[in-house]
């Protein structure tokens, strides 16, 4: 269910994603499989409290598009990190990461031994609602569970080597904008002290082999990011999309506003 994303970026590939949260919804899904040149959706529980059955349909229409899903969560505990995983998410994003200690945790509540200790219940998706043996289905998911630990705030930041070392994480994902909050530096994503940062999270991936990812807010951000060694790029939200097709529309049709 992470595979795609995750072959992706062991053939150092660019993986492209595409963020939801207010409008999720399967048919949203479905449209950008139908669009193409996605590789996987996110789902933003963290800011949109979305349910276990929005996960689960979310889930199941990326899967219906060759797509990977994973889900944005706060990390507050361990059922948090699980429900998701048994819903049909092929992995998680913790947010507000702030020291190594946190991320391990994540990794612990994501996987199954020797990897971490997840709680066995093979009776989701995740594990065919029970028709996968439990060794194999434990097997898989160790295999196949996406991780990706957020890096947005200056905590995170000094100890991102050691979280880079973490084993069992695949993506250390940049939030630029909370990253630059906890700087004091309130919407100054361009900000030289915000680029240190960056560049110390991309040195510390490359130093252990794991790969970083960001949400770029204009393509001359994105291409000094993948100079940097990115190979995760997620461009487009769903609130955003709509308005810029609603503002595309008024433009096109610019002379009936003027009647």
């Amino acid at each position: 269910m992470g595979r795609r994303l995750k072959e992706l970026l062991a053939q150092d590939k660019l993986a492209r994603v595409f963020g939801m949260g207010q409008l999720c919804s399967p048919k949203l899904v479905e449209i950008i499989g139908l669009e193409g040149g996605f590789d996987a959706v996110w789902l933003d529980h963290e800011h949109a409290g979305l349910s276990i059955e929005q996960i689960e349909n979310a889930a199941r229409a990326a899967r219906g598009m060759g797509l990977d899903s994973f889900v944005r969560l706060a990390p507050t505990d361990y059922a948090s990190v699980m429900r998701p995983l048994e819903a049909g998410a092929g992995g998680v994003m913790a947010a507000q990461v702030r020291g190594v200690r946190q991320a391990a945790e994540v990794v612990r509540w994501s996987k199954f031994h020797p990897l971490g200790l997840r709680g066995v219940n093979g009776s989701g998706v995740d594990g065919r609602y029970g028709l996968t043996p439990g060794k194999e289905y434990m097997e898989k998911a160790n295999d196949e569970i996406f991780v990706a630990i957020q890096i947005e705030h200056i905590d995170a930041v000094n100890e991102v080597e050691q979280i880079a070392a973490l084993p069992q994480v695949d993506v250390l994902f940049i939030g630029p904008a909370d990253l630059g909050q906890s700087m004091g530096l309130v919407s100054e994503w361009n900000h030289p002290r915000v680029w240190e940062a960056i560049e110390r999270v991309a040195k510390a991936a490359q130093a252990n082999k794991v790969h970083w990812a960001i949400l770029p807010p204009t393509p001359d951000y994105a291409k000094r990011c993948l100079d940097l060694g990115c190979r995760m790029l997620s461009m487009g939200w769903d609130t955003w999309t709509v308005i810029r097709g609603i503002r595309s529309y008024k433009q096109e049709f610019a002379a009936f506003w003027k009647l």
